[in-house]
């Protein structure tokens, strides 16, 4: 819902890959966000919940997504991560970390 209420949206939720699962596939502006979800007690812990054996894993399963389901229209691909904890606002991080194969 944070997302949309952004303006985005959202082509895929909990997409499951060889891989491992995508949280959230979304779009805006020419733009395709393949975005993870970390709920912790606070943000600083969610913030920190994300290492590199994740993100990687996460770089391959949005490869997967890409050759099944890319479509033209999107200039810009990124990964971004949305950051829960109780009775705070989300934080949504763009472009929080890079790929090596994008």
């Amino acid at each position: 819902m944070w997302l949309r209420l952004k303006g985005y949206r959202v082509l895929a939720r909990r997409h499951k890959t060889s891989c491992g699962e995508i949280d959230i596939v979304a779009a805006r502006s020419g733009v395709l966000c393949f975005v993870e979800v970390k709920a912790r007690r606070s943000l600083e812990e969610a913030r920190w919940a994300l290492g590199p054996h994740q993100k990687r894993r996460i770089e391959n399963a949005a490869g997967i997504w890409l050759q099944n389901f890319d479509k033209p229209g999107y200039h810009t691909k990124r990964f971004d991560v949305i950051l829960i904890a109780p009775r705070r606002r989300p934080r949504h991080i763009e472009n929080a970390f890079a790929a090596g194969n994008f």
